[in-house]
């Protein structure tokens, strides 16, 4: 195959499936060399056609198309982690917080679920956590995204704004330092300027995969928000305060 035949047939097969990593890739063009397939692939994603992810996986280049929950946990795992355990320190007993859906913030739910607080969350994985627990949970209504795990629309809008909240933990989809924090749709940004306004204090939880990257709808400014991360971005910082694991120690 010439390059252009390679190319379009792993457009083709990344059409079929949400993720794909290099080894699958040539098994399904098993006459092409691991090299020329990452020469192929870097090539697509110049032309804005994949994203390539750490751990050698790809996916198609769409600002409107969002990963399975269940995808997203199992990418950036390490990372994730880090960035939870910086946010746990921020939560005091006594705290009534926000908890965002997304798999950073399902991390974080984890590990604060023990603790004296009450969480207001539209996080529906929060169903699924064990019954010994020492958090007040409050699941706010609203139509379910299986795909994300989230509830939202205007019912959920409504009761957001019952709350107000110490302090909230967001996830996003792109942060960038011009562009702003996005999201694939509508209504997930809505929900979270509702949540944003009825907090104290915001924190936007986000691995570095999510850098300089924007998706279809801006939800909020940077600087609305204090940044956790899983490293340090000179760019980011300018827009707002940056936390990540050398800085919180």
């Amino acid at each position: 195959m010439i390059p252009y035949e390679r190319q379009e047939k792993i457009l083709e097969e990344l059409n079929k499936e949400e993720l794909l990593k290099i080894e699958e890739l040539q098994q399904v063009i098993p006459n092409a060399s691991m090299s020329t397939l990452r020469r192929d692939l870097k090539e697509l994603e110049k032309r804005g056609k994949i994203v390539m992810l750490t751990g050698g996986a790809v996916k198609v280049s769409s600002p409107t198309v969002e990963l399975s929950i269940a995808t997203k946990q199992s990418l950036h795992s390490k990372e994730k982690e880090m960035i939870a355990e910086i946010a746990e320190k921020l939560i005091n007993n006594g705290d009534v917080i926000y908890l965002d859906s997304g798999s950073t913030c399902t991390a974080l739910l984890n590990k604060i679920i023990y603790k004296k607080i009450t969480i207001i969350t539209t996080n529906a994985g929060v169903l699924s956590a064990p019954t010994d627990i020492e958090a007040d949970i409050i699941v706010l209504g609203g139509r379910y995204n299986p795909n994300i795990s989230s509830l939202n629309g205007p019912l959920t809008d409504n009761n957001i704004q019952d709350f107000y909240f110490d302090k909230s933990f967001l996830g996003a989809n792109g942060i960038d330092s011009t562009r702003g924090v996005s999201t694939p749709n509508l209504v997930e940004a809505n929900k979270k300027r509702y949540v944003i306004n009825n907090s104290k204090k915001s924190f936007l939880l986000c691995d570095s995969s999510k850098f300089h990257a924007s998706s279809t709808v801006r939800a909020f400014d940077l600087n609305e928000v204090t940044l956790i991360a899983n490293q340090y971005d000179e760019d980011l910082a300018k827009q707002t305060e940056l936390m990540y694991p050398s800085h919180s120690k």
